[in-house]
């Protein structure tokens, strides 16, 4: 990124030193830039100024943009489905048996998605906090498929940030659990919290440290196969995004997911993996509603099940 000057305008004067950045240039947050003044990366009239300085008329700001560092991992030659893509983000069909990032440890430090995003994109990410790197601003779980969006740049990865934070994001799933669900639709209204029996797990709790989850879902097929049992295929529509929310609740109203080895149930798991060669839950993330930071227009993506998941269903059909 180039190195800017600036002179206040009249409409600036009085305003703080990183709202006026800010308002100056929409692609850098105000985090990013209260980081560049405290590192005097920022000067006015040629010195050292605060975040919280009143502009005055004629100030002369000096925007020194450090060389911005490189992620130290590898570009990993994956083939990714991309659903949508601009100049501030992507939003990616991301396959089930694909983790998002790098984990602890040093796992997956060359094939995870992050490795995959910086081989797609190359030098198209924007520093964001100052690192060249793909903006994860939400996850799916390993065995989880669907869509999943990706700030390429600072300003994008903050106001997708705030929309997830603030809820104001659409996110659907489609899942198939064991056990045939009476209700047409209904919510699932309680707190999750990690087990402290297994660290991988988490839980239902009334623990005042639990955070509160909410699931919405709708029923769209029932089946009652002769051999296997009863299974219900829903619409899910996440209201909050807690770590394994729809598995943890569906589990704790005795609808645990086909195909989820941490939270399922291994017998039933056994049998469809026998039967449609499926070995990971059933979950897709179907659908994506958010506003594009920049233009503020509404978004709406979908996209249909792969193709391991509606083998399962044309089987229950058949």
């Amino acid at each position: 990124m180039d190195n800017k000057l600036y002179t206040a305008r009249e409409e600036f004067v009085g305003m703080r030193l990183d709202k006026v950045l800010v308002a100056l240039d929409r692609s850098i947050t105000r985090q990013y830039l209260q980081k560049l003044i405290e590192n005097e990366d920022i000067l006015v009239n040629g010195k050292k100024a605060k975040p919280n300085y009143k502009v005055k008329i004629s100030d002369t700001i000096a925007v020194n943009f450090p060389q911005q560092k490189a992620l130290k991992l590898k570009p990993y030659d994956f083939p990714l489905e991309i659903a949508y893509e601009d100049d501030d983000l992507l939003v990616i069909n991301k396959p089930a048996g694909l983790v998002v990032h790098p984990g602890v440890g040093d796992t997956h430090m060359e094939d995870s998605l992050v490795n995959a995003l910086l081989h797609y994109c190359g030098n198209d990410f924007a520093g964001i906090g100052g690192v060249l790197r793909p903006g994860i601003v939400h996850r799916l779980d390993k065995d989880t498929s669907g869509l999943m969006v990706v700030a390429k740049n600072d300003f994008a990865q903050q106001a997708l940030m705030k929309q997830f934070k603030d809820r104001t994001v659409t996110k659907k799933y489609l899942t198939l659990v064991i056990g045939w669900i009476d209700q047409n639709e209904g919510l699932i209204d309680a707190a999750i919290l990690r087990d402290v029996k297994n660290r991988k797990k988490m839980m239902v709790s009334a623990h005042l440290n639990a955070k509160d989850a909410k699931t919405d879902f709708r029923v769209l097929e029932r089946f009652d196969h002769p051999k296997f049992g009863k299974f219900t295929y829903c619409e899910v529509n996440l209201l909050t995004g807690r770590t394994h929310q729809i598995r943890v609740h569906f589990t704790a109203i005795g609808f645990p997911l086909i195909g989820d080895v941490l939270y399922g149930r291994d017998k039933v798991n056994k049998i469809f993996e026998q039967e449609f060669g499926l070995t990971r839950q059933f979950l897709q993330a179907a659908e994506l509603s958010f506003e594009q930071p920049r233009s503020e227009k509404k978004l709406h993506l979908k996209c249909g099940l792969p193709q391991d998941l509606e083998k399962v269903l044309e089987g229950l059909r058949a």
